[in-house]
């Protein structure tokens, strides 16, 4: 709340409606949070500084919900369970922050500091992320939270950066004008996904989504692009995050009963792992998953022998890996000794070591020269976003607190036009979106609107002699251009062959489509063309019908030209018809003879003898022609 109040302070008075309106929110949430979602735990993590950046990071696990009936207020447990990744994004905000400390040239005679919280992955704590005014955010690991966020601080034009929420709705600058991030949009991973369904003609899938802004609108994006290319999804299941243990009991059921073999998941990893281990109880292990960014790269889920029949030759998009120089070292060298106002910390000692205070541990615990997912750095990927978004907050308080001094010479930016102290957000909003700099990895750094170019790797799950999967780069994406070595993959098969997902197998040549009635389009049977037409290609929707001097060939695959049949003397047929032809003309010959010889007596006149005479004669060209 203290955030907000201080932004009272700052706003001019024409925004105090709308902030006294997001006030008595706030105070709407906070009535929530107590009744419904817990007391937000108060650890947090704090260094002093001339200008504070706030951190928002989602620390703790959410434990499984249990079942809520309808007959009271449903009751959330407190978050339990340090999460190692995202404390891994903490400390790469903490390593960035100090390694601009020591930049002489990046905001020099200037002091950053920090103030990072937990938000448990519940959306009303977020807005709980108070304690001391900011001027910046770096916050947001899930794209409802960013929409939040936006839509409390944008009428306050204070920025934040985020790092995970890739909601493509989050980039339409008119409704969210503060909001930055360091993560591509998901329109990006959608269509990559999307290009390897068709690459390898997975025409069958099956979705499981997170119930989120995350979520939903990334199998939107999804469903747009493979529209009219001819891919279908058999079923998208939904996960809630308090409600995962059922959700991903159901969500395993229906992959089980599904005739799809490669399902594509956007889901948070701990909630993927909930789903795997369902899998695993009921012995479904013949499936190949396509995974988002948010699990593709988890070591949580690489490392867990229990799923890993389940896991193997996961196929999936990621975020693009970079190095840190130093961070390894950073992270080995941390201590409770050394950092005793660290909560955090003590909780990984906690976690690791079994102790929470000095005392009952020696002091010589440590991580360095320990193999441990903690101060793994081989790659790097939402800790550098982290990393990415400090610096980026770093360059555009340099751009606002320097400009030219008139008795410098060019270049020397050496005065301030702002005090650190008095920092107006709206100015720094500026800022920051013309932000355009060199990281120190070499790599050129800039916003396009709210987002950065998007890039992502490529990666594959394999097995491992010694037990665990590990992470293969096997490709790369680059703005909508996607780069694959596919030979380099192992599917879930085990082998190098592309697993096939269809409902219905190609029609072959000399068929065509027929769509079954109230199922999908890729759901077909294959009906035979009929005599005289064809089809040459496999999957055809039409025959074709022969030219007027051609039929079908047997296999309907091509138009032949028609062929003749004579009938000779030697067989019974032609020996029949060749005695009728001559009898029935003999016949004729012996009547036109008769009646030409009786042509003036009254019967034949009678009886028109000159038509008599034309019918004869014509009966009789008939059984000539017919020999």
């Amino acid at each position: 709340m203290s955030w907000f109040l201080w932004l009272l302070t700052q706003w001019p008075s024409s925004a105090l409606s709308l902030l006294l309106l997001s006030v008595v929110g706030l105070e709407v949430v906070q009535a929530i949070l107590c009744s419904r979602w817990g007391v937000p735990r108060n650890k947090s993590l704090s260094q002093d500084g001339d200008v504070i950046i706030g951190g928002l990071f989602n620390l703790y696990y959410i434990p499984s919900a249990v079942e809520q009936g309808f007959i009271e207020l449903p009751h959330y447990e407190p978050c339990t369970g340090l999460d190692l990744e995202p404390l891994k994004y903490t400390y790469a905000m903490v390593f960035a922050v100090e390694e601009i400390n020591r930049n002489s040239t990046l905001l020099p005679g200037v002091k950053l500091g920090y103030h990072i919280l937990d938000s448990c992955s519940r959306y009303p704590w977020a807005l709980q992320a108070g304690g001391q005014p900011v001027p910046l955010l770096i916050a947001a690991a899930s794209s409802t939270t960013g929409i939040m966020l936006s839509r409390i601080l944008g009428p306050l034009s204070v920025p934040f950066i985020s790092y995970l929420a890739s909601c493509p709705c989050l980039s339409d600058r008119t409704k969210f004008p503060n909001f930055f991030r360091t993560i591509p949009s998901d329109i990006y991973q959608a269509r990559a996904m999307a290009q390897l369904a068709i690459r390898f003609h997975w025409t069958w899938m099956g979705a499981v989504v997170e119930n989120n802004d995350y979520g939903q609108l990334a199998i939107q994006v999804f469903q747009e692009e493979i529209q009219g290319k001819g891919v279908c999804l058999e079923f998208v299941e939904t996960l809630q995050r308090e409600n995962i243990v059922s959700d991903a009991r159901r969500a395993a059921l229906t992959i089980q009963a599904s005739t799809t073999r490669v399902i594509l998941i956007f889901c948070w990893y701990t909630d993927v792992k909930k789903v795997f281990l369902e899998l695993t109880k009921i012995n479904v292990t013949d499936r190949q998953f396509l995974a988002s960014e948010a699990w593709s790269t988890s070591d949580d889920l690489l490392q867990d022998l229990t799923i890993s029949e389940v896991a193997n030759g996961v196929l999936g998009v990621a975020i693009r890996s970079s190095t840190i120089p130093g961070f390894e070292n950073y992270l080995r060298r941390l201590h409770p000794i050394n950092r005793p106002d660290d909560e955090f910390l003590r909780d990984l000692w906690k976690k690791e070591f079994g102790c929470t205070t000095l005392p009952p541990c020696s002091g010589t615990e440590s991580l360095e020269g320990v193999q441990h997912p903690f101060t793994d750095t081989s790659q790097l990927r939402v800790a550098y976003n982290v990393y990415l978004a400090v610096y980026a907050a770093g360059h555009a308080l340099h751009s606002l607190l320097s400009c030219p001094d008139t008795d410098s010479p060019p270049g020397n930016n050496s005065s301030t036009c702002f005090s650190p102290k008095h920092i107006q957000p709206i100015e720094l909003l500026h800022h920051l979106n013309k932000v355009n700099v060199t990281t120190p990895q070499g790599e050129m750094f800039y916003f396009q609107g709210a987002d950065i170019p998007a890039k992502y790797d490529l990666v594959n799950w394999q097995k491992t002699p010694e037990g665990p999967l590990k992470l293969v780069l096997i490709g790369r994406v680059e703005g909508f251009n996607l780069h694959l070595n596919e030979s380099a993959i192992q599917w879930s098969t085990g082998s190098n062959q592309v697993p096939v997902s269809v409902c219905s197998e190609s029609c072959p040549p000399g068929t065509r489509k027929a769509n079954r009635k109230r199922e999908p389009l890729c759901c077909f049977d294959c009906i035979p063309c009929a005599d005289g037409e064809i089809s040459n290609k496999t999957g055809s929707l039409h025959c074709e019908r022969c030219p007027s001097d051609f039929w079908s060939n047997v296999e309907k695959t091509a138009c032949v030209p028609r062929q003749l049949d004579f009938l000779s003397f030697n067989e019974t047929l032609g020996i029949t018809l060749t005695t009728a032809a001559v009898s029935g003309a003999a016949v004729t010959t012996a009547v036109f003879v008769v009646f030409l010889y009786y042509r003036k007596t009254p019967m034949v006149r009678a009886n028109n003898s000159e038509l008599s005479f034309l019918l004869l004669l014509s009966l009789k060209l008939c059984f000539l022609f017919l020999e």
